[in-house]
């Protein structure tokens, strides 16, 4: 059966298949944070970078993308999902609404930080900078990552004043 997943950082740019519609949208009650240390997509167990997760904050607000799957490519897809963003069980699955620009409610599969699981962390802004600025994993760079986030969220015209420091900040520490 067809379903939305939610958007918010890599997924914005390299969601792993074509979606049949996509639409801006807001997840209430929680916010955008580098509060993973990626031990296999951009870092590794020895040094880990910092991946994006949803982090439960009450009043926060989260702007990202709704992307619908293929009814015909739906289990396919799920199990690509899982596969991809369940692969430490740092992030949870669940469902959560969204409310579209236009005010349209939508349920998506949301990947959510277990704040429990021992890769969730929480960093100054200035920590984050350079801990992206140098890691690496098995996907490439972390400051990739970093850096094809923010320019997806401008593209959009989702502002996200973090992202936008750090992209800067990160930008400064790898210019040779």
């Amino acid at each position: 059966m067809a379903f939305w997943v939610f958007g918010y950082g890599s997924l914005l740019w390299n969601p792993g298949f074509t979606p049949v519609r996509q639409v801006k949208a807001r997840l209430h009650d929680y916010h955008r944070s580098f509060c993973m240390l990626s031990i296999h997509h951009r870092g590794s167990e020895e040094d880990p970078g910092l991946v994006l997760a949803l982090d439960a904050q009450p009043g926060g607000q989260c702007t990202g993308v709704a992307f619908q799957v293929a009814d015909e490519e739906a289990d396919k897809v799920h199990a690509e999902l899982r596969a991809r963003e369940l692969i430490s069980s740092a992030y949870y699955e669940d469902t959560v609404e969204l409310i579209s620009d236009e005010g349209d409610k939508i349920p998506a599969l949301a990947y959510i930080i277990n704040r429990d699981h021992v890769q969730y962390c929480q960093f100054d802004l200035e920590k984050q900078a350079q801990i992206i600025a140098q890691a690496v994993g098995g996907r490439g760079p972390n400051t990739e990552y970093l850096f094809n986030t923010a320019a997806h969220l401008t593209e959009l015209g989702i502002k996200d004043a973090e992202m936008e420091w750090l992209a800067g900040r990160v930008r400064a520490l790898t210019a040779t």
